[in-house]
């Protein structure tokens, strides 16, 4: 199996799983802005990662594109976000950013990865401030929010190896 990792990163998170994920396989690693869909020919599995921006994915019209080209490759899919990931909100993440063709060929992980106020663009941080103004609003905070509200002043990094053991586990199995 040749294998090929590409991944987008705004904070460093996503670029770590990449890193971590193309060690464990032996596959060649790519940050997305050096890689072309169409370069991708000679691999038989390719592995995209990209965070999780308001349940857009960071890189997804590489990803959907490559999913078109190569319908008969492995593709699998690995999303970052700070949250705990809770399988309802990653099967709307899923939903909302690829059909149900596409989703039938397309193996999807995510992988908690974290948060850091200050590495954000400033398109980024205005959208946070707007967040954070609505948080600091609402009466009841989940816990959740109240742990989003705290990484505005202590970044939050979620990001262990062992995370990726079941997407390295699957792609072993292929």
């Amino acid at each position: 199996m040749k294998a090929a990792v590409i991944y987008k990163s705004k904070s460093g998170y996503t670029k770590k799983y990449a890193e971590w994920i193309s060690e464990a396989i032996g596959a060649k690693l790519y940050q997305g802005a050096e890689v072309k869909p169409e370069n991708l020919k000679e691999f038989d599995t390719l592995i995209f990662g990209g965070g999780l921006y308001a349940s857009g994915i960071n890189g997804i019209k590489a990803i959907k594109k490559s999913i078109n080209l190569y319908p008969t490759k492995n593709i699998i899919v690995f999303t970052t976000g700070a949250s705990p990931g809770r399988k309802e909100e990653i099967d709307s993440v899923i939903k909302k950013n690829f059909t149900d063709q596409e989703q039938g060929v397309t193996k999807f992980f995510y992988l908690r990865g974290g948060f850091d106020y200050s590495k954000c663009s400033a398109t980024d941080k205005l959208l946070m401030k707007m967040l954070e103004v609505i948080l600091k609003n609402k009466k009841n905070l989940a816990p959740d929010e109240r742990g989003m509200l705290n990484a505005y002043k202590t970044p939050m990094d979620f990001t262990k190896e062992e995370n990726a053991k079941e997407l390295i586990d699957y792609v072993k199995s292929l």
